[in-house]
C-alpha cells in the first residue's frame, strides 16, 4: 500500500478533499490518504507559527517520517495540488540509495505575494519539499524534537541530511509548477503553488477546469432514478 501524506490547511479544506479524490480516482493500486493536520497531531507538533508561514503545515511536514516510524516509504505532497496520473508512476522511482527524492526546481518568483495575502519567500531549493518522496529509514534526524526547534530553511532547504548527495530527483511531470512552468498537457502533478482555482482570484488559472471537473465528480451523488435506469 502507497502512504501518501497531504498538507491540511482549514483555509484550503476543499484542496485536500479535491487532491484526496484525484489520487483515489488515477490510482491502480491500494493508496492510504493521511492528512498532515496539526489538530491530530497534539505533544508532537508544537512550535509557534511562524509570520512567513503561507500554510498550517509548512513545517509539520517533516514529521513523516517520525509518524511512519522510520520505517518503509511514503510521499508528502502539498494540498494545492492535483493528481492527474496513476500515483504508482510515482512510487515506481523509489530510490533506495536516496534519503529523499524531489523535483530538483530552479524556482526564483517574481511576486512578493501569494494566496490570501501570504508573503511569498524566496530562498534555495524551494519548493523542493512541496512534493516528497521520504525513505524513512535514513530520515532520523528528523525527530519531533527537531521539527520543533530547527528553521524553516534548515527543514527546506535539507540541512538535516549529511549532504545534498542524499537527495534524489523524480521527473519533473510529478511537481509541475502553475504560471511558471510552461503549460504542458503531459503533466501529472498539477500544483497551483501561487493560489488554487478554488480562491476567486485564481478561477482562471491553467489547469482550472482540469480542478473544477475532479470537484465535481467528487461531490457527484447518483440518485434513485439514475441508480434504476442503469440497471434497466
Amino acid at each position: 500500500m502507497i502512504k501518501v501524506f497531504v498538507g491540511y490547511d482549514h483555509a484550503e479544506a476543499v484542496s485536500f478533499n479535491v487532491l484526496s479524490h484525484s489520487i483515489q480516482n488515477n490510482s491502480s493500486v491500494p493508496v492510504a490518504i493521511i492528512p498532515v493536520r496539526l489538530s491530530q497531531l497534539e505533544g508532537v507538533f508544537n512550535r509557534d507559527r511562524n509570520a512567513l508561514q503561507s500554510t498550517e503545515f509548512s513545517f509539520s511536514r517533516f514529521l513523516v517520517p517520525y509518524l511512519c516510524d522510520y520505517e518503509g516509504w511514503a510521499i508528502f505532497m502539498d494540498c494545492d495540488m492535483l493528481v492527474k496520473a496513476d500515483i504508482k508512476e510515482l512510487w515506481d522511482q523509489r530510490d533506495e540509495r536516496y534519503a529523499v527524492q524531489v523535483v530538483k526546481h530552479n524556482h526564483q518568483p517574481e511576486e512578493t505575494v501569494k494566496f490570501l495575502g501570504a508573503v511569498q519567500t524566496k530562498y534555495e531549493k524551494k519548493n523542493w519539499s512541496s512534493v516528497m518522496m521520504f525513505n524513512c529509514k535514513k530520515c532520523k534526524a528528523l525527530t519531533p524534537e527537531y521539527v520543533n526547534t530547527a528553521s524553516g530553511l534548515e527543514l527546506h532547504q535539507f540541512k538535516w541530511l549529511e549532504s545534498d548527495d542524499q537527495i534524489g530527483d523524480i521527473t519533473n511531470d510529478w511537481n509541475h509548477l502553475v504560471g511558471y512552468d510552461k503549460y504542458r498537457e503531459d503533466a501529472k502533478l498539477i500544483h497551483y503553488t501561487v493560489g488554487g482555482p478554488y480562491f476567486e482570484e485564481y478561477q482562471d488559472c491553467d489547469y482550472a477546469e482540469d480542478w473544477f471537473a475532479y470537484r465535481d465528480d467528487m461531490l457527484h451523488c447518483s440518485q434513485r432514478g439514475d441508480v434504476q435506469k442503469k440497471v434497466g
